[in-house]
């Protein structure tokens, strides 16, 4: 265990809040409500700080030579974790790595981060460049994190489904707790349904494991078509391990015997499941059900099918109620206070018409309306951000001016559209992204370029030659100018570097970069003034799905086929958090609106929020039937939007932890979410050729927060897709790949025409 803690912490991991939770659990009866994996298993946490114990003197004197050892080479994390973990006091000599133990606000460890959040996140200089990560020194080789872990422990794993029971009996044992199910109330039956798909799953396993093949695929031809729809994929799956050498290094068989798979059940019904049990002396279920499911009992009345099926869905059942119950700050930080001066061209036009004081009360009430602190929101220094250099401030009070002349949307005053078709895009169109002024479009293409238009009639140029700018009079007005080549002046520019598809892009806030992810593994950090890459970051072992600039720029957040997402500084080779817990890929990553949380979507059908202070996951979100591939927050911070391939937008109220909404109209994958400046209107773009507009503001507008039960899950979703719907506007064969609302509330769409 000391080697494995030692090297977790020098490959820049520590337990993740996922891990810390999966502990054994007793119901309030006394029984044991779930089992735990043999010792050694991936997705097992390292024993807590204390339990291990030097047993006799002579183990006591090893440990202190390692101690030493690791000393003398200046491991002082390691040094401070050994110790902790052994039990040993601490010396005086040895105190010089116990200010980095990796602790957040309150005493928290950080379960995602690497080092201590003070010590790497307090690195942000006044006016960060990402030209600085462009030394020389090349990276130190990524650290196997994710799925590659898992291969290797692989017989450990399935170890556990040996020496079972009589084959013949599963079929009888499955067939007879169906038939008890099926004979008790109406009441009690959604709630015990739920067990069917995990004990299948398991016995399925366990008969291929100790080579039953005739009898498995029998056992798998019987009760497959008893599952709920949404596992079908997952049920393609399992139907290939038909032999036990399947089995070796199958993902999806580890997914399932690493994590308990949760059910929310009432205390009534479980007793009904336990006392079954116990009468028919039916020792494998119950042994499965103790050892692979995670049963989160609750007081009071069960569930009715319909709200059971609204949060389920996911690879490992619903979340525990525990997991959504920390405090997130989802308020907004307060603006800087930025005087707007009136533009001379502004004076002349005011002065014309004889008002010229008209302007001033709006900007006046907008800088108000800044000035407020939200009682929901983080401190401001709770994580440090990039200080606002000029040409931020200047363009703060452009989107202050736009602001002014923002159309109010909403019910009676829908947005106009205006889509963006990429034509004879044979190179195959993969990402798309507008930059927050609405002035650049980029392009991420199958064929590993990326490539940036202007949609303004300003053209793009690079910046001169070392030997033309040491000519300029630097000292001139139009520096700024002056130092652009008009030689290079084009609609568009190409980025060659990748060596696989690009998958995902994102501009930064001041336009000044641009990020790109793709197959090669590896995000790239482009600079828009010389059309160069300046950095390649190294951390991903598999492809990168997503990436994404925060709010305020310099942090990005990275996630995709290794399950592990990733916080970057633009001038650090090595992430700066590891945010490991999904089952699955992590297939779109989004930063909340004041930068203190991201969110991750996954293939695993389940969005998770975490802090980015702590590293902890702080919500777990299940309801999504497919992979989620669209993530979105309102403006305000308070709430967030997803889509996946089941087309499906489901709402979720931050705060409260639970889903508020389930909006029904695409036909196809949804790709895009986006709100309003305002957040009055949601916008969903879908494969199905569609962009939806959905009510919002009533959506949000009519919730009673004080009325959510949360802690039984009793959630009631309004019936009122068709209500919330404003309107659906076709393309002609183009699949909707991503929108973007400008600062006065138009709505710009892309994709590429498929005829």
């Amino acid at each position: 265990q000391f080697i494995l803690k030692m090297a977790a912490v020098q490959s820049g991991q520590s337990e993740t809040e996922e891990e810390k939770e999966i502990q054994p659990e007793t119901s309030n009866d006394g029984s044991r409500t779930d089992g735990r994996p043999p010792a050694g298993s991936p997705g097992v946490p390292a024993p807590s700080p204390g339990a291990v114990k030097p047993s006799a003197p002579g183990e006591e004197e090893t440990l202190r030579a390692v101690l030493r050892f690791l000393q003398k080479n200046n491991l002082s994390e390691s040094v401070e974790i050994l110790r902790r973990e052994a039990g040993l006091p601490d010396e005086p000599e040895d105190q010089t790595g116990s200010e980095s133990s990796g602790t957040g606000s309150g005493g928290q460890e950080a379960g995602g981060g690497v080092g201590d959040a003070g010590s790497l996140l307090s690195r942000v200089s006044a006016a960060p460049t990402p030209a600085a990560a462009t030394v020389a020194a090349p990276p130190p080789p990524p650290s196997k994190v994710g799925a590659g872990d898992d291969r290797p422990d692989v017989n450990v794993v399935l170890s556990a489904y040996s020496q079972q029971g009589d084959p013949v009996l599963y079929d009888v044992y499955y067939s007879g707790l169906k038939k008890f199910i099926e004979s008790v109330l109406d009441c009690h039956r959604a709630e015990l349904s739920q067990v069917f798909y995990p004990l299948f799953v398991h016995m399925y396993l366990e008969l291929v494991y100790n080579n039953h093949e005739a009898e498995s695929k029998a056992f798998f031809e019987k009760f497959s078509g008893d599952q709920e729809c949404y596992y079908a994929d997952d049920l393609r799956i399992l139907s290939s391990l038909s032999k036990k050498e399947h089995m070796r290094g199958n993902e999806t068989l580890l997914d399932f015997r690493t994590s308990k798979f949760v059910l929310r059940i009432s205390r009534d019904s479980y007793q009904l499941l336990k006392r079954h049990l116990q009468e028919r002396q039916n020792n494998q279920i119950w042994t499965i059900i103790q050892e692979h499911l995670y049963i989160d009992i609750f007081d009071g009345m069960p569930r009715s099918k319909s709200q059971i099926d609204a949060m389920s869905g996911s690879l490992a059942g619903e979340a525990k109620r525990d997991s959504n119950k920390a405090k997130v700050f989802y308020g907004l930080l307060k603006e800087p206070e930025i005087e707007v001066p009136l533009d001379d061209e502004d004076e002349e036009v005011e002065n014309e018409e004889g008002k010229p004081k008209k302007k001033k009360p709006k900007k006046d009430s907008l800088g108000n309306k800044s000035k407020k602190q939200d009682p929901n929101a983080p401190q401001q220094n709770r994580i440090p951000l990039p200080e606002l250099k000029d040409s931020d401030k200047l363009d703060k009070i452009m989107n202050l001016k736009e602001a002014t002349k923002r159309v109010r949307l909403g019910r009676d005053t829908l947005p106009s559209i205006c889509f963006y078709s990429f034509l004879n895009a044979y190179q195959g169109l993969t990402a798309v992204d507008f930059t927050d002024d609405s002035s650049l479009i980029a392009g991420g293409y199958a064929d590993s370029t990326v490539r940036v238009w202007s949609v303004t009639p300003k053209k793009l140029r690079r910046v001169k030659s070392a030997a033309d700018l040491s000519l300029i009079d630097k000292e001139s007005d139009d520096v700024l100018e002056r130092i652009m080549d008009e030689k290079t002046a084009s609609e568009s520019k190409i980025l060659h570097g990748h060596s696989g598809p690009v998958y995902g892009i994102s501009f930064s806030p001041d336009r000044n970069y641009l990020l790109s992810c793709s197959e090669d593994g590896t995000v790239r950090l482009w600079s828009l003034q010389t059309f160069t890459c300046l950095v390649g970051y190294k951390g991903h072992n598999y492809p990168v799905w997503d990436t994404q600039f925060s709010p305020y720029g310099y942090y990005f957040i990275s996630g995709g086929h290794d399950r592990v997402a990733r916080l970057w500084a633009t001038d650090h080779y090595q992430p700066l958090r590891m945010f490991a817990g999904h089952l699955a890929d992590i297939t779109c990553t989004r930063f909340h609106p004041n930068s203190n949380y991201v969110a991750t979507g996954s293939s695993d059908r389940t969005i998770r929020l975490w802090d980015v202070l702590t590293g902890n996951c702080v919500r777990i979100l299940t309801g999504h039937k497919g992979p989620i591939h669209a993530i979105a927050f309102s403006p305000n911070g308070k709430f967030m939007a997803s889509g996946a391939t089941d087309g499906r937008v489901l709402l979720w109220d931050i705060g409260h932890g639970i889903m508020i909404g389930d909006l029904k109209g695409h036909t196809d994958a949804i790709y895009t979410l986006k709100f309003s400046r305002d957040g009055e209107i949601l916008a969903s773009g879908s494969m199905d050729n569609t962009v939806r507009l959905w009510d919002a503001f009533k959506a949000f507008d009519e919730l009673e927060t004080d009325d959510f039960t949360a802690t039984t899950g009793h959630i009631h979703l309004p019936e009122n897709s068709q209500e919330l719907l404003l309107g659906t506007y076709l393309t002609k064969a183009t699949p909707v790949i991503h929108l973007h609302f400008t600062r006065r509330n138009l709505l710009l769409a892309a994709g590429a025409y498929n005829p």
